[in-house]
This record gives C-alpha cells, structure tokens and sequence, in this order.
C-alpha cells in the first residue's frame, strides 16, 4: 500500500473517530436549599438546564435544572430546539431563582425572569414538556 492511500486512510478514520460530549463550563458551588439567587444566564446546557454567573468566571457559574419544565432530552425530537427557545428567551439575562434539591452536579430551582416563571414562558412561548422526569 502506498503512504498516500494509508495517509488517506487514517485521516478518513481520524474524521470519522466519536469524540468524547464536553462537559458544561459551570463550576460554581451550588447554593444550599431554600437559598435566593440570582445571576445572568451565561450557558445553555439543553432545553431545562443552564448557568448563571458573572462573565468570564465560570469557576463560579452555578449549574440549574428547571424545577417547573422538563425538556425533551438533547437527543430526543423536540431536544434541540427545546435549547434553542431557552437560549432566546434567556441568554444575556438575569434569573432569580430559589434552590430546591440537588441532581447530580446541579441545584433543581425555581427560577423567574422579568418576575414571571420561566416553565410558563417557556410553555407559553412553544416549549413542549416530555424529558425524563416529566408527568402529565
């Protein structure tokens, strides 16, 4: 085999090789339960998940899953545009937010913008619930 065709080879394998998902940026400690917060939304993770913190430290970017919608999954019909409708409605801005429970690596929270729940905008800006999680 000659070395053009084996170069040609393994760079069509090196393409086609899965890289590893990134994990999110957010690396703030989480609030304790009860606990009023609030901050600018930095990342979007899926259609129920995001970042909130000051810019350019994600140190102390502090991890939220929704505790009032459930998003498809990213991989699942509706995922990825359920993170599209939340990056326009949030993105740039500032959340308030109370901490419920902890999941995983994140802090289950209520969380408003402009004083109105972010489950209701979204639901009332399209967003359709069916994530693991979800009850009619």
């Amino acid at each position: 085999m000659s070395r053009a065709l084996i170069a040609a080879v393994l760079a069509l394998l090196a393409c086609g090789w899965a890289s590893p998902a990134l994990a999110d940026p957010c690396e703030g400690p989480l609030p304790p339960r009860g606990t009023n917060f609030s901050g600018i939304v930095r990342y979007i993770g899926d259609g129920d998940g995001l970042c909130i913190g000051p810019a350019n430290r994600p140190d102390l970017w502090i991890e939220i899953r929704l505790a009032d919608f459930y998003a498809p999954e990213l991989h699942e019909r509706g995922g990825a545009d359920a993170k599209r409708r939340l990056a326009r409605l949030t993105l740039g801005k500032t959340l308030v937010c109370q901490a419920g429970r902890r999941s995983y690596d994140r802090v289950v929270a209520s969380c408003t913008l402009d004083r109105r729940p972010l489950g209701l905008l979204l639901r009332q800006n399209g967003g359709v619930q069916g994530g693991r999680g979800w009850r009619p």
